[in-house]
């Protein structure tokens, strides 16, 4: 039986590009970096000669996020990027003023494709954001 979801993995190609957005206009702090490696990884992940590192961000609600840098395995894109992707799409961050964030991530690269919308039963204002390395974020402001 499932207690918790315990956090979110993001593969990354550029550790130190993500790790200076995710704890710079995005708030998160490290918990954890940690260097992994040995034949207990390589288990778990049914691949040989992992080493990866790995950094445990903790958002302001105690959320995590976990971010991997494969140093053992090649980059290789498999994901397109787009909102009906198949498998994971987006991370989804509740803020306290949208608008204001938007200000503060656009200046970090960060790309809208739209206007903030408002949900129509008029509860949340809501945006999606194209984060480094083509990662979506859904950036949610509760209006009730």
């Amino acid at each position: 039986m499932i207690t918790a979801i315990r956090h979110t993995g993001l593969v990354v190609a550029d550790l130190d590009r993500a790790l200076a957005f995710w704890t710079g206009p995005m708030g998160f702090k490290v918990a954890r970096l940690m260097e992994e490696s040995g034949p207990h990884m390589d288990a778990m992940m049914g691949l040989i000669g992992v080493r990866v590192t790995t950094a445990k961000l903790t958002a302001p609600d105690g959320n995590m996020l976990e971010l991997l840098h494969f140093h053992s395995h090649p980059h290789e894109p498999s994901w397109n990027g787009t909102p009906f992707s198949t498998g994971f799409t987006h991370i989804a961050l509740t803020v306290a003023n949208l608008d204001d964030f938007c200000q503060t991530l656009a200046p970090h690269g960060v790309t809208f494709p739209a206007a903030p919308q408002t949900s129509p039963d008029g509860s949340a204002k809501v945006i999606y954001a194209r984060g480094p390395e083509n990662v979506l974020i859904e950036l949610v402001e509760m209006l009730q």
